[in-house]
């Protein structure tokens, strides 16, 4: 073949690669923001629509209504653009969510006991529930698997707290700086760093490699990464910040540049520490999170951009790996039914009691409750790396993903009951 042959075919099939992801990214935003207004017209969180018309617009729905057009649209080239799309949105998204709060609110003492109470607990006891599910299940739902690397897994999954996705709804419902809000979010923040941690643990037992040392340089490069980001980066930032000109409504060209490259090498560093991109992305967002021109200027330049485009990527992303049609017997929907039971159980009622034994009362401790058991994004990207690593089979992945749904369905109507109950006012912020 003539290298100019060979140019013309290398062309060509660049040509067809961005073909066929501009097909997908129109379908993916169009049908993200349909998913949002019917969500929301149900009284729904907008997040809520864009997950499930991900879901659908995989083999569970779409490639089930139209086998041919499935494949054609989301078959013919490789997936590896989405990917890469996806993730880039959820670093993003990250940063956006640790500019939203406001974390003064963790100076008070009782403050903080709730924060580690709940998360203790919130981590633990779905924790044991979790295994004991996995491992007793494994030979009957996961048999390529061996028991114990299931259970670790599905404990793992059952632990998870969907930091962004709780972060989306609780800034439509205008939390982010109430006391409530910022208790929630750090809880989910441990408990995801926790998660984050533990699932490091599972995937190394999974592939027989696991080892002390290493598990313990990894928390030591992480504390580092932690004061280093606090006590160098965050005073360089903002020295840069008062050297811009910077309003409520725009930041320099040259600042928002230095951000978005400080995010993604802090994002590099993460994966490299081996806790994954987006909580570089979230840590960067708290060290600017007291920057109230940045946070504006952030949110009317770029973060309806960023939930606009590219978080519904991600959901059809695993909605392209779900395929409800697996559950095909009565007994499957059992054991689904069993294993969100035991996740809301572990997650809902595990955090309401930390809660009331830290000192909130009962409607907070039920507004806590329920927040921390919204695990939609983090639950998904947690069980996409379980079925990569082949520790859970597709039947226990379409069960957690339905779980992931489920938690995240019930937050937004039980929110609108019980807010009002601990003397907050229904303030939803559409877009």
């Amino acid at each position: 073949m003539s290298t100019s042959t060979l140019l013309q075919s290398t062309t060509h099939q660049n040509e067809a690669l961005l073909f066929f992801t501009l097909l997908q990214l129109v379908i993916i935003v169009i049908m993200g923001r349909v998913g949002g207004e019917l969500a929301v017209r149900v009284a729904q969180s907008r997040a809520v629509g864009e997950i499930i018309i991900g879901i659908l617009l995989g083999p569970s729905l779409f490639g089930w209504l139209a086998p041919d057009l499935f494949q054609f649209v989301f078959k013919s080239s490789s997936p590896q653009p989405m990917f890469i799309l996806s993730q880039i949105g959820l670093v993003l998204l990250m940063f956006q969510i640790g500019l939203e709060f406001d974390f003064s609110h963790l100076t008070a003492k009782n403050n903080r006991h709730s924060v580690w109470s709940i998360a203790a607990v919130g981590i633990a006891l779905p924790f044991a529930l979790g295994f004991m599910f996995g491992f007793y299940t494994a030979p009957l739902l996961s048999p390529q698997a061996g028991r114990l690397a299931s259970g670790l897994f599905v404990a793992t999954a059952f632990s998870i707290t969907a930091l962004p996705i709780l972060g989306r709804i609780m800034i439509e419902f205008g939390m982010t700086r109430t006391k409530l809000g910022v208790i929630a979010i750090s809880v989910a923040a441990i408990t995801d760093v926790v998660g984050w941690l533990l699932l490091a643990v599972v995937t190394a037992v999974s592939l027989s490699d696991f080892s002390v040392a290493g598990f313990a340089q990894t928390l030591g490069l992480l504390a580092l990464y932690v004061v280093l980001s606090w006590w160098v980066v965050r005073p360089l930032l903002h020295s840069a910040i008062k050297r811009s000109v910077v309003t409520e409504h725009r930041f320099s060209d040259n600042l928002m540049g230095l951000l978005i490259a400080t995010i993604f090498i802090s994002a590099m560093l993460t994966y490299k520490i081996g806790i994954f991109a987006i909580f570089g992305g979230f840590m960067m967002g708290v060290l600017l999170h007291d920057q109230h021109d940045v946070v504006q200027a952030w949110r009317k330049k770029v973060g309806e951009f960023v939930t606009v485009f590219f978080l519904p990527i991600f959901f059809t992303y695993t909605g392209l790996r779900t395929n409800v049609g697996s559950l095909d017997s009565w007994a499957l929907w059992g054991w689904c039914g069993l294993l969100i039971t035991l996740a809301t159980a572990g997650k809902l009622g595990g955090c309401y009691l930390a809660a009331r034994w830290s000192g909130l009362n009962h409607h907070e401790s039920k507004v806590m409750g329920i927040m921390m058991n919204t695990r939609a994004l983090m639950e998904l990207i947690i069980i996409n790396v379980g079925y990569d690593l082949g520790v859970i089979s597709q039947n226990v992945f379409t069960m957690l993903v339905l779980m992931a749904i489920f938690s995240t369905v019930i937050t937004t109507p039980a929110l609108r009951r019980w807010l009002p109950q601990v003397g907050m006012s229904i303030t939803i912020k559409r877009g």
